[in-house]
């Protein structure tokens, strides 16, 4: 199902997915539930895990989440980005919500659910200032929206936040809580280490992608690329998805489940801010007058967060074992179960919205039953 599709034939929403699509959700869960198992059951897994990292990042995580946006973004039609570019309507909420509503949200709440718990309300904190950059592409793809607005939107948050990040780090963990008489934390992360992960992140698969796209359609045709490569690449996103997220719980599995309380009074404040964010979002998008793929693009890009960024940053900062890092660690725990019922709840609304205005068809439309979303 393309992004732009609206003559979505009548039935349940799940009946219009494909087999792999349909189940997303069980994959998921059983991939949390395995790697949560391995992190708890298998000794020392973890720390190796942990281990294998090139200058901080780690590698097994930073490998599935390259396989994991490469075939999302070799879809996106970069001809078209222009368009996007030229959409006020989309791009002046985009920047409103994700680095002026976002980030004060999740303070508010952090101080709100958590003011007797310092370290996880700074790791909470530091969460909400790490714009989402990577998981997105997937969530927004799973619910069609727009693949050309999403490169643009991720694009825009991985320069912000390369000069922002940083700042406003020091202004909600230092200069907010002294104005407001509450207790104050120093953040030390340096912009280099914000870039890094925004390069190998984004940049990398960004790049592929393009490349694939360009080289792919000059050698073979539009037609060629659209309706024999792209359904080739396609599943690999899923595979990708499951592989980080089963390395993801896995090197947090033994202080995730050895912390079940702590790991419910961090979960709380992110449900609420996930529900509002999202759903404030996709209102903002039908108010402003934007279409499903678009506001879908919005809501998504706005609720989500770069995990591997916050994570990056707690334990450069505050350490490994500390409640920051497994603040951060915890968003992730919490997002991918919520972001994946939003997805359907997404595609269910989008009867509500106005139809997007057709694109100049330059190749058949074709997406094989499978190569839909991921």
């Amino acid at each position: 199902m393309r992004d732009t599709d609206t003559a979505a034939p009548a039935g349940p929403v799940a009946g219009r997915l494909s087999f792999l699509d349909r189940f997303l959700a069980v994959w998921i869960l059983a991939a949390m539930a395995a790697g949560l198992g391995l992190g708890r059951l298998v000794p020392g897994l973890g720390d190796s895990l942990a281990k294998v990292t090139v200058t901080g990042v780690s590698l097994p995580i930073a490998l599935g989440l390259l396989v994991m946006m490469y075939p999302v973004l070799a879809k996106v039609r970069y001809d078209r980005l222009h368009t996007v570019t030229r959409d006020r309507r989309l791009l002046v909420p985009s920047l409103v919500l994700n680095w002026i509503v976002g980030p004060a949200l999740m303070f508010a709440l952090a101080w709100i659910f958590l003011p007797d718990l310092p370290e996880y309300r700074t790791g909470l904190i530091i969460v909400g200032l790490a714009r989402c950059i990577a998981m997105v592409v997937i969530w927004n793809d799973l619910a069609c929206g727009d693949r050309e607005a999403a490169a643009v939107l991720v694009a825009l948050n991985s320069v912000f936040q390369v000069v922002a990040f940083a700042g406003l780090g020091w202004f909600y963990l230092d200069v907010l809580p002294g104005r407001l008489g509450l207790e104050q934390t120093d953040l030390d992360v340096s912009v280099w280490e914000i870039a890094r992960s925004v390069l190998i992140f984004l940049g990398i698969p960004l790049l592929a992608g393009f490349l694939t796209r360009r080289l792919g359609e000059k050698a073979k045709g539009r037609t060629w690329y659209e309706t024999r490569l792209i359904p080739r690449i396609g599943p690999f996103a899923l595979y990708g998805l499951l592989f980080t997220i089963v390395v993801l719980f896995a090197l947090q599995g033994d202080a995730i489940t050895s912390k079940p309380l702590d790991v419910l009074r961090i979960a709380l404040p992110l449900l609420v801010y996930f529900a509002l964010m999202w759903a404030g979002s996709m209102a903002a998008g039908r108010v402003v007058g934007l279409d499903y793929p678009k506001a879908t693009t919005l809501a998504f890009t706005a609720a989500g967060n770069n995990f591997e960024l916050a994570i990056a940053v707690a334990i450069a900062t505050f350490g490994a074992t500390s409640g920051q890092a497994l603040a951060g660690v915890v968003g992730p725990l919490i997002e991918v179960p919520v972001l994946i019922g939003l997805v359907y709840v997404a595609l269910a609304a989008r009867r509500h919205f106005p139809r997007p205005r057709p694109q100049p068809a330059t190749a058949p439309a074709v997406a094989p039953e499978g190569s839909a979303h991921v």
